[in-house]
């Protein structure tokens, strides 16, 4: 079976409290509507979810848990190498995924993701926006197998796109 890998960049984060450490920000009004939005549309387009996998981070964990909860899924895996990650410990933690989950979705952060998402399909994505949202697909059985170049973009998708895919 396939492999498909759907990289979700966490919701927008409040910067109102100066002291609270970047880990520990939390989604701010727009990313609490966004989340659940983007969860939905997930929901509209008959994708079916494997496993979560999520940034231990208080964002990314946060949308993460929107995410779960439209789909009735009562286990979210946090792995700590996502929280400020490049695409180096990115492809450490995918190559790593257990095959038996053959649709994972990856929460985290920019700019990792976005270069991630790039190196891994040789898309040409500018930014991924917070909430947004980019499929891709392998011709695998083993996420073992996944590198730099061996994915297909299938869609790309964030809260202000007017063209829903």
């Amino acid at each position: 079976m396939a492999k498909q890998l759907l990289l979700v960049r966490h919701g927008k984060s409040d910067w109102g409290n100066i002291d609270l450490k970047d880990f520990d920000r939390p989604l701010n009004k727009r990313g609490k509507e966004n989340a659940p939005e983007m969860a939905e549309r997930l929901v509209n387009k008959g994708f079916k979810i494997d496993r979560i996998v999520s940034s231990p981070a208080k964002r990314a964990k946060s949308t993460a848990k929107y995410f779960a909860e439209a789909y009735n899924i009562d286990h979210i895996q946090f792995e700590e190498s996502i929280y400020e990650a490049n695409t180096t410990a990115l492809l450490k933690v995918v190559n790593s995924l257990n095959d038996d989950a053959d649709k994972v979705v990856l929460f985290g952060h920019n700019p990792g993701f976005t270069d991630f998402a790039n190196e891994l399909c040789d898309a040409d994505i500018y930014n991924i926006p917070t909430a947004g949202m980019v499929l891709i697909s392998f011709p695998f059985d083993s996420w073992q197998m996944v590198s730099k170049g061996t994915g297909e973009l299938v869609f790309f998708d964030y809260p202000k796109n007017s063209d829903e895919v």
